[in-house]
């Protein structure tokens, strides 16, 4: 190390080391050989049996996830200029890769990959949305959320109030409580959660109070301009549709006819509203049923009416240890899918879970297929947009799979 240091140092053990020398950025609990253990939230020094120097990181005392890493740079202070230019970073590496997106429908910040881990921050609008999921990022999020409209303003792309999506049951874990609601400290909040947006010349209504995640998918930004690209004079049925994204962007591509479908009625209620607003109802209409049984539902009535199905399911698990349970769910879809498109019909399906990987979510398709007696033709295969960066010595990071077959 090239200079003294404040920061509490934790020995790790040398299976532990050795993931962090291979580009990781957690230390387990069960990792740590030290037996004094410094305040929860603190920037800690990290160093292997030999006392060589890994890393800095912020500790969590109650998590499984003791140590996340922030900087393997000695200089760094870790202080409120460190935070800083992670940010500045951050949004200059979003202002180059997503262009117009950066000010409008963009993830300025997706933690670990930024190097802020526990940190989500995406951007509707004016309006940004929070997740935090790290004790250490709490302590620390007055400062984080004060950095991020004064560089948002330096930038020419200024916000106008932060709401705070912290529901996620990690935080338990990490000893945080669980709310959402706008985050009073500086801004101005709006009087409703509900915003707007555009992304690929679909104007938007985003409810970041009662959407899922964040209250809008931005991963899928390009593949639901690829399924436009695709869309023209087809029927479609956008299965798991939330509040209509694909469905509206294969409307606007051309297509005949679109068929939303999904199991909230809030969420249909809201794609309506999107098709209203864009001027796409008299092409489109909306089903309040899951997936799971409107797909045979249509089978047994024998209504081949699609010729171009979509099917973007919510996780269907979150863990190695529902990994079996979830590929049976991915089975049920997409055979029912094929099964129901004609030969020569589309199939767009994705998967959010990186408990699924892309291998076995193959092998599932590979089995859906031969049990629905069709062949898939790929055309495209794709992952989630650039905003949500993959660092590839964090597999973590990865996780969304995206396809588009032509059945035959």
């Amino acid at each position: 190390m090239k200079q003294e240091r404040e920061f509490f140092a934790l020995t790790i053990t040398n299976k532990g080391a050795e993931q962090l020398r291979r580009g990781h950025v957690w230390v387990y609990e069960t990792e740590i050989l030290t037996k004094e253990r410094p305040e929860n939230g603190s920037v800690c020094d990290i160093f292997d049996p030999r006392g060589r120097y890994l890393g800095s990181g912020l500790y969590s005392e109650k998590s499984k996830i003791a140590l996340r890493i922030l900087t393997t740079n000695a200089n760094d202070k870790c202080d409120e200029a460190f935070f800083a230019r992670r940010i500045a970073y951050a949004f200059a590496y979003r202002k180059q890769v997503m262009g117009e997106y950066f000010s409008s429908s963009c993830r300025l910040i997706f933690g670990e990959a930024d190097g802020l881990p526990g940190l989500t921050v995406d951007r509707f609008g004016d309006l940004l949305v929070t997740e935090v999921l790290s004790f250490g990022m709490e302590e620390r999020k007055e400062m984080i959320y004060r950095q991020l409209f004064e560089i948002l303003e330096e930038m020419g792309a200024p916000a106008r109030a932060i709401y705070e999506r912290n529901e996620d049951p990690i935080r338990e874990k990490e000893g945080l409580s669980r709310y959402k609601g706008f985050y009073h400290g500086l801004g101005n909040p709006p009087e409703s959660p509900v915003t707007k947006m555009c992304e690929n010349g679909v104007h938007y209504l985003v409810d970041v109070e009662n959407g899922q995640k964040t209250g809008f998918f931005l991963d899928q930004k390009f593949n639901r301009l690829a399924v436009a690209n695709y869309a023209k004079g087809r029927r479609v049925l956008d299965c798991f549709s939330h509040t209509g994204s694909f469905g509206l962007n294969a409307a606007l591509g051309g297509a005949e006819h679109v068929t939303c479908a999904d199991i909230s009625q809030t969420a249909m209620d809201m794609a309506a509203a999107n098709a209203k607003n864009n001027g796409l109802s008299h092409k489109m209409d909306f089903i309040c049923e899951d997936a799971f049984t409107l797909l045979p539902r249509l089978l047994q009535e024998k209504k081949n009416e699609y010729d171009f199905i979509i099917l973007d399911p919510p996780a269907f698990t979150k863990s190695a240890a529902t990994g079996n349970a979830a590929y049976g769910g991915y089975l049920e879809i997409n055979r029912r899918a094929m099964q129901l498109l004609p030969r020569g019909g589309y199939l767009a399906t994705c998967s959010c879970s990186h408990f699924m990987p892309a291998w076995r979510f193959e092998d599932m398709l590979k089995d859906a297929a031969a049990q629905a007696k069709v062949s898939l033709r790929q055309i495209e295969q794709r992952q989630q947009a650039c905003d949500h960066p993959i660092l590839w010595n964090v597999p973590e990071t990865s996780y969304l799979k995206f396809y588009l077959f032509q059945v035959v």
